[in-house]
């Protein structure tokens, strides 16, 4: 039996918006707005639709290695649950596999379903690390978030330029001064 889907309300809303904020949504730069807002928020939040398991869909693999893997400068784009107003940088993974890796790919789709989230970076950074962390069972992540929030830039404080630099770290990457400074010294390289 075929799923009914339910009215998009959400264009409506932007043209209530629209009128709220003092415009005519019905003016020919405008009249297509609706639709447009309602097809960018339905792609920058379709996060909200993944699940874990299907990000990483079997890509991992039995590996008899143990030294540290790491994927960095994975570039990406959220919005701030505060003012849903973009907030954006890079992404660094490290994790210490103990006889599995990870498919290279998957690590920037996990990124990417957390980003494509209402978020805060704080809260994406532990998402990311511990996804990799249940997917793989390794012997200690890292994730290091650098980023650019316009809620900050275009807002309140306006300062631009500023980035917010957030970390997490499990496993062995916490318990070992050494391996974490490993992994800092690897993201900060050139």
């Amino acid at each position: 039996m075929a799923r009914i889907k339910p009215v998009d309300t959400m264009p409506a809303l932007v043209e209530q918006m629209l009128a709220e904020l003092g415009e005519d949504p019905a003016r020919e730069g405008l009249r297509e707005t609706p639709a447009r807002v309602t097809r960018a928020l339905r792609e920058l939040t379709d996060g909200y639709d993944a699940e874990i398991s299907e990000v990483v869909a079997g890509a991992v693999f039995e590996q008899d290695y143990d030294e540290m893997v790491l994927v960095k400068d994975i570039p990406f784009y959220s919005l701030c649950e505060h003012h849903v107003l973009p907030f954006f940088g890079a992404v660094h993974v490290g994790y210490l596999p103990k006889g599995r890796v990870i498919g290279l790919s998957k690590i920037p789709r996990l990124v990417t379903m957390f980003a494509h989230r209402l978020q805060l970076q704080e809260r994406m950074t532990k998402q990311i690390a511990e996804a990799l962390s249940g997917a793989l069972e390794p012997r200690g992540v890292g994730v290091v978030v650098e980023a650019r929030h316009l809620c900050m830039e275009m807002r309140g404080v306006k300062k631009s330029g500023g980035q917010l630099i957030t970390s997490c770290m499990l496993g062995t990457f916490r318990r070992d001064a050494r391996t974490r400074a490993e992994f800092l010294d690897l993201v900060r390289r050139a």
